[in-house]
């Protein structure tokens, strides 16, 4: 059993920050990325950024520079780092997290309840 845990989540202006965490905990052997998505009421889900335990990050074109994700491995824990945020930003985001539970075992996927990000126009 893996518990995927967001927090961090809130309400702030135009132009201010935000700091997400995703902490991983439960049976992992490995865990071979760490994502964020976010999700509009109505919409599909979309890809925020990405990144592997070796700290290859990728972001979405709409990020402009303006978020930043790291891992810690020792911990299992992501954070995304979202700066100068916009109201078009607001959404529910996700963590996802890929991993693997023996040496042997394939990869799954793994995903936490969700934290709300609001920035009112």
């Amino acid at each position: 059993q893996v518990q995927v845990v967001e927090s961090g989540g809130g309400s702030v202006l135009p132009g201010g920050s935000l700091r997400l965490s995703c902490a991983a905990s439960g049976s992992i052997f490995r865990i071979y990325t760490m994502d964020w998505y976010s999700q509009e009421p109505g919409k599909q889900s979309e890809l925020v950024a990405t990144i592997t335990r070796e700290g290859i990050e990728n972001y979405a074109d709409f990020v402009n520079g303006r978020f930043t994700i790291s891992i810690d491995n020792g911990s299992n824990t992501m954070t995304l780092q979202m700066n100068n945020l916009r109201p078009e930003d607001t959404a529910v985001y996700y963590c996802r997290v890929v991993v693997s539970y023996t040496v042997s075992s394939g990869s799954y996927q793994h995903w936490g309840q969700g934290t709300q990000v609001t920035v009112p126009s």
